[in-house]
């Protein structure tokens, strides 16, 4: 299990939503937006682990590199998502609906990728990881949250980030999985 790849994944999908973040940490108490936040990560985390699981069975390592070509498709799209408007009372259900409309995407394509290949043990271990680095990330955004320059740079720069952030991920999967070599192989 590579965890470095993990973590970039990880800060790559989730990097747009950190400035909608900052947006529901002031408008909602920061448990519940804790919560919601966490509901939609462990559900695409758990989805993406599920499906990379059912398609391992039935491909070949190398085939299954072709997903690399998922998070490199969602950099190149030109596409701004936008959070959708949530018309319900709990700020848990509007931060967990709010961040599936934005990130489920960006998160199945490239997560689905890179947690194919672990076992039931190692997901249970990335959902810890990733849930104490949410933690820590969400506290650290309440933190910096009134501070304009923060907000200025991301959102100057926050898109180009993410983007280059998924199209390294895809070329790593696509190279990890000896997609490239098997076709090289063919010439």
């Amino acid at each position: 299990m590579n965890w470095l790849l993990i973590l970039v994944t990880f800060l790559g999908v989730n990097l747009d939503f950190f400035f909608i973040l900052l947006l529901l940490l002031k408008k909602y108490n920061l448990k519940s937006v804790m919560m919601g936040y966490l509901l939609g990560l462990w559900t695409l985390l758990i989805l993406s682990f599920s499906v990379g699981q059912i398609l391992d069975q039935f491909l070949p390592e190398w085939l299954l590199g072709l997903l690399g070509l998922l998070p490199i498709y969602m950099a190149l799209k030109d596409e701004d998502e936008e959070a959708k408007e949530v018309n319900h009372k709990s700020p848990v259900v509007i931060t967990l609906i709010t961040y599936l409309s934005v990130c489920a995407g960006c998160n199945l394509s490239l997560f689905l990728p890179v947690l194919s290949t672990i076992s039931a043990v190692q997901i249970i271990e990335v959902i810890v990881v990733l849930t104490v680095l949410s933690l820590l990330i969400i506290l650290f955004i309440k933190a910096i949250g009134n501070i304009q320059l923060i907000n200025d740079l991301m959102e100057k720069y926050g898109e180009i980030l993410t983007k280059v952030v998924y199209i390294g991920v895809g070329i790593y999967v696509l190279f990890d999985s000896g997609l490239i070599t098997h076709v090289i192989s063919w010439f």
